[in-house]
């Protein structure tokens, strides 16, 4: 199953279109996208039978989706979950998930514009996780049952605020306007062969930036889920952010950081790409 967030309605996926989850479900579910994450179960049994073939299909143009999860309760993310990124930013192997959260305000849809309001931002694509039931001590063995899909993030950093200081600030590096954008579609892990190897991507201009695999994970999804839940409960909605691979700019020799005028596509195999062009600057 695929769902899409169109112009702020709750949308499945069919063929090369849309299809509106109130009309089709004669009201049982409404228009809200958000909504359907505390329905999860109930909502994807419905959705296992709903006759698409039937339905009206909406065209869209990838600009009109909004974030498939446009108003999570919690947004968390992981530093250093892959092994050349965490040498190219000067650090060991952690011994545990680096855990730190990003703030709902900054969430934008797949295709956006993104002022940077320094000389210093720089990319970081990522596997976001969505829960769609609510988790407490889960095991890992049990962690994707509490899952309910799977969408391309950017992790979008500025670099200096995050390491001004005493100590690092990576809450609000990370969450300035439009720094998390997600998207195009959130795609549960059924659709997949194994959910836990997806190649991801991203290049400027044609250039390409980053290229790995999330099997590269030094903590695979499973194992975030167990390690989150066992300090905090996961709601049904919340996002994880669960790193990038190698090839961020701040690890270059001399750093390399985004422009204003730049257009960053993201990718990871069978979820799609994001799109986010950069004005302003420092």
């Amino acid at each position: 199953m695929r769902l899409a967030n169109l112009d702020g309605r709750l949308s499945l996926v069919h063929g090369d279109g849309l299809v509106d989850v109130e009309r089709l479900s004669g009201g049982r579910f409404g228009p809200d996208p958000q909504e359907a994450f505390g329905r999860w179960d109930e909502f994807s049994a419905w959705a296992a039978t709903a006759d698409l073939a039937a339905a009206e299909v909406l065209p869209f143009q990838p600009e009109h989706l909004g974030p498939p999860v446009p108003a999570p309760r919690q947004v968390f993310a992981v530093g250093l979950n892959y092994d050349e990124h965490a040498r190219e930013s000067g650090f060991v192997r952690p011994a545990a998930p680096l855990v730190f959260t990003k703030y709902p305000s900054s969430l934008t849809g797949p295709v956006s514009t993104v002022h940077l309001p320094t000389d210093t931002v720089d990319w970081e694509v990522e596997l976001v996780v969505v829960i769609g039931r609510q988790a407490q001590r889960v095991a890992a063995h049990d962690s994707w049952s509490h899952v309910a899909g799977l969408t391309v993030g950017q992790d979008l950093s500025e670099r200096t605020s995050q390491h001004a200081g005493p100590a690092a600030q990576f809450c609000l590096a990370k969450s300035f306007p439009g720094f998390s954008p997600t998207g195009p579609f959130l795609v549960t892990p059924d659709e997949f062969d194994d959910p836990e190897d997806l190649a991801l991507m991203c290049e400027a201009d044609g250039v390409v930036l980053q290229e790995g695999r999330t099997s590269q994970m030094i903590f695979p999804v499973r194992e975030l889920i167990a390690h989150l839940s066992s300090v905090v409960t996961l709601y049904p909605g919340d996002l994880i952010f669960t790193g990038t691979p190698a090839g961020v700019g701040a690890g270059r020799t001399p750093p390399v950081y985004l422009r204003p005028g730049q257009t960053l596509h993201s990718r990871i195999a069978g979820l799609g790409e994001i799109r986010q062009t950069f004005t302003g600057g420092a």
